[in-house]
C-alpha cells in the first residue's frame, strides 16, 4: 500500500472519529478539542513507532521526522518506558 493512501486512511480514520465525537456530544459545547485530539493519537503513535523501531530512540525519532531529544521529552512526558 501507497504512503500517500495509508496517510488518507489515517486521516479517513480520524474525520469518522470526530464526526462520531461530534454526533455524541448531545448539545454540548466542544471544547479543546485540538488538545484532546493530539493527546489521544501521540500516544500510541510513538508507541508504535518505538516498537517498530525495536526500542531504538534514533531510528524512532527519524522515522517520526523529529529530534531524538524531542522524542525523549514527549516520552517522559507522556510517561513511554521501553
Amino acid at each position: 500500500m501507497s504512503t500517500a493512501r495509508q496517510g488518507n486512511e489515517i486521516a479517513d480514520t480520524v474525520r469518522r472519529s470526530l464526526e462520531k465525537y461530534f454526533r455524541d456530544l448531545d448539545g454540548e459545547k466542544p471544547r479543546s478539542v485540538y488538545d484532546m485530539v493530539i493527546r489521544n493519537v501521540e500516544r500510541p503513535l510513538l508507541e508504535v513507532v518505538l516498537d517498530r523501531a525495536e526500542g531504538n530512540q534514533t531510528i524512532a525519532a527519524q522515522m517520526l521526522g523529529i529530534n531524538r531529544n524531542t522524542l525523549r521529552k514527549k516520552m517522559q512526558t507522556l510517561k513511554i518506558k521501553l
